[in-house]
C-alpha cells in the first residue's frame, strides 16, 4: 500500500467512524502508532483534518454524512476490517462483483484500493463513493429508495436493475447466521434485494464476524447451501468451526 493509498484509507476510517483514536487506527489498519501520527499530521497540513488529543476530526464535510451511518457501524472494526482483506483476495482486476451496503463491505473496499477495472454493482452509498476514487472502475450505484440511514438503497426499481446483471461474484453480510436458516436480515427489503443478488451471482461469499453466529433474524436470504465460501474472525468459537464443517460451508478465519 503507497503512502497515498494508506492516507485514503485512514480518512475513510474516520469518515466512518469519527473519534477513533490512535491505538484504535493503528489495529484496524494493521499500521504502527507512529505511523498514524505522521500521516494525521500531514493530512492536517493538508487542511483534512484537525488534531485533537488522542485522534483527529476531519474538516470535511462528509464524515456528517455518514455519521448517521457510523453509530450502526461501529462495532467490532478490527474484526471486519480482516474479513474485508481476507475477502479482497478473490477479487482480480476486471472483476464484476457485487457489494452490499454493510459496514463489512466498506471494509472490503477500503481493501481493494490496489484493484483496477472493476465493475462494481452496489446498494451502498458509501461503498459506492469508496470504489469510484478509483477512476478505472465502473460503479453502479443501484436505483430506489434511500433509507433513512442514508447508508443504502432499496426497493423495486434496485431489485430489476439486479434481476438484468450478471455478477461474478457476490459479497453480502448479514445481521445474523445459523446452519439452519443461513444468512438472515432484520430489514424485508434489504433481504429481498440480497435474494436477487444471489440469484443473478455466479458465487456468493459471506461476511459474517463471529458476533452474528447463532442469531437468527427476521429475513432468510441465502440457505446455506448457497454460499461458496464463509470468511468470519478469529473470535469464532470452536463450537462455530465444527458447526460450520458439519454443514459443508467452507470457510476462512481472518486474523488468525
Amino acid at each position: 500500500m503507497t503512502t497515498y493509498e494508506r492516507r485514503q484509507s485512514l480518512l475513510e476510517l474516520l469518515r466512518a467512524q469519527p473519534g477513533l483514536r490512535v491505538p484504535e487506527i493503528a489495529q484496524t489498519l494493521e499500521i504502527s502508532e507512529g505511523t498514524v501520527r505522521n500521516d494525521l499530521n500531514a493530512l492536517e497540513e493538508e487542511g483534512y483534518l484537525t488534531r485533537v488529543h488522542g485522534g483527529a476530526v476531519l474538516n470535511d464535510t462528509a464524515h456528517l454524512v455518514s455519521a448517521v451511518f457510523s453509530t450502526r457501524h461501529q462495532e467490532h472494526a478490527r474484526e471486519k476490517n480482516c474479513i474485508g482483506a481476507g475477502a479482497a483476495k478473490l477479487v482480480n482486476d476486471g472483476d464484476s462483483i457485487l457489494l452490499d451496503a454493510s459496514s463489512t463491505a466498506c471494509y472490503l473496499a477500503l481493501n481493494l484500493k490496489d484493484r483496477s477495472r472493476l465493475r462494481v454493482v452496489t446498494n451502498g452509498i458509501e461503498v459506492a463513493r469508496l470504489l469510484a476514487q478509483n477512476p478505472s472502475n465502473t460503479v453502479i450505484l443501484i436505483g430506489g429508495v434511500v433509507n433513512p440511514d442514508g447508508s443504502s438503497v432499496t426497493g423495486l426499481l434496485s431489485e430489476q436493475i439486479i434481476a438484468e446483471l450478471h455478477i461474478q461474484k457476490a459479497f453480502v453480510s448479514c445481521s445474523g447466521f445459523s446452519t439452519e436458516r443461513g444468512l438472515t436480515e432484520v430489514h424485508l427489503e434489504e433481504a429481498q434485494l440480497k435474494r436477487k443478488a444471489i440469484e443473478s451471482a455466479k458465487q456468493v461469499f459471506a461476511l459474517v464476524d463471529s458476533s452474528k453466529m447463532g442469531l437468527e433474524d427476521l429475513t432468510p436470504f441465502a440457505r446455506p447451501a448457497q454460499i461458496a465460501h464463509l470468511f468470519t474472525d478469529a473470535s469464532i468459537t470452536d463450537e462455530w468451526k465444527l458447526c460450520l464443517q458439519s454443514a459443508n460451508i467452507p470457510f476462512t478465519i481472518c486474523g488468525e
